[in-house]
C-alpha cells in the first residue's frame, strides 16, 4: 500500500494496513479488525495526538514502571503488530519483561506472535533509540529482557477459559502490569489481585478505563513512542498523587474541546 508521505493521516492509514496484514498472515484474530477500528473511531474525537492529560498519564505509569519490582509489558496481537518494536524499546529502559498474552488464543497464533516479537527484539538489539546510548550496552540490556508466553504455567484468578492463562514468571508474578489494548474482565481480575495496572486505551468509558490504576487515553504506538523517549532520562520521581478518574473526566472533555472546535 502506497501513501504520499505528505497524506494528513498517512500514520493511521499505515497503522490500518498493518492490522490488515497481520490479520491476512494469521497473527490475529478477525475481530482484531473491529478492535482496532474501534480506536480508530475515539482517536478521530481527540484529533490524532496526544493531549496533555494523556501526557500526565504516561509520565505516572514511567513513574510506576521504574519503582516497580517485577514489571512485566503484556502484548496482544494488535500491540505487538502496532508497537512491538516499541515495548521492546521500553522493556529494556525500566528493566521490564514482555508477556504475549492473547484473548483468542490459539497455538498457531502465539507461533506466530512469538516470532514475531523475538524478530523485533533482534531489531531493537541493532537499533537503539538515542545515538547517546554505546552500542554493546544497548545490545546487552535488550538482551536481557525476557519474552514470557510461549509455556504458560498459571492462571488469573476468577477467568474462564483460554485468557486465564499466563506465566507464573510474567503476569502473575508482576507487581506492575503495562497492558495495552486490554479486556474489561481480565482487567478487573488483575487488580483484585492486588496489581497496579496501567492500560493504554482510547474509550476513556470503557470498563478497562475505569477499573486501571492507569489509563492512558491515547494511541498505543504514540504512546510507547513517547514513554521510550521520556524513559531514555531515567526516574522522573514525580511521586505525585495520581487520581485515575479525575484523569478520565481530563481525557472526556479533551473529547468535548475537539467536538466543539468541529461544530463551530
Amino acid at each position: 500500500m502506497t501513501i504520499p508521505d505528505d497524506h494528513p493521516r498517512r500514520e493511521s492509514l499505515l497503522s490500518r494496513q498493518k492490522i490488515v496484514d497481520a490479520q491476512a498472515a494469521g497473527l490475529l484474530a478477525d475481530s482484531a479488525l473491529i478492535a482496532h477500528g474501534r480506536g480508530e473511531a475515539f482517536d478521530y474525537l481527540i484529533g490524532e495526538r496526544t493531549t496533555d492529560s494523556a501526557k500526565r498519564a504516561e509520565m505516572e505509569a514511567l513513574d510506576r514502571l521504574f519503582r516497580a519490582k517485577s514489571p512485566v509489558i503484556s502484548m496482544n496481537g494488535n500491540t505487538t503488530v502496532l508497537a512491538g518494536r516499541e515495548a521492546i524499546c521500553l522493556a529494556a529502559l525500566t528493566n521490564s519483561s514482555v508477556e504475549i498474552n492473547i484473548f483468542y488464543r490459539t497455538e498457531d497464533r502465539m507461533r506466530l506472535l512469538l516470532s514475531e516479537i523475538h524478530n523485533m527484539k533482534d531489531y531493537v538489539m541493532e537499533n537503539p533509540p538515542s545515538d547517546e546510548i554505546e552500542s554493546e550496552r544497548w545490545r546487552d540490556m535488550v538482551k536481557s529482557v525476557k519474552i514470557h508466553g510461549e509455556n504458560p504455567d498459571a492462571k488469573i484468578p476468577h477467568l474462564k477459559g483460554p485468557r486465564a492463562l499466563c506465566s507464573s514468571q510474567g503476569i502473575f508474578r508482576a507487581d506492575v502490569i503495562l497492558v495495552p489494548l486490554e479486556d474489561g474482565d481480565r482487567c478487573e481480575a488483575l487488580v483484585s489481585m492486588g496489581k497496579e495496572v496501567i492500560v493504554i486505551d482510547l474509550n476513556p468509558l470503557s470498563r478497562t478505563s475505569t477499573t486501571a490504576s492507569v489509563t492512558i487515553v491515547d494511541e498505543v504506538k504514540r504512546a510507547m513512542e513517547r514513554m521510550v523517549i521520556m524513559a531514555l532520562e531515567g526516574p522522573l520521581n514525580s511521586n505525585s498523587d495520581w487520581d485515575n478518574r479525575a484523569a478520565l473526566v481530563d481525557a472526556l472533555n479533551e473529547i468535548g474541546r475537539s467536538t466543539k472546535l468541529l461544530s463551530s
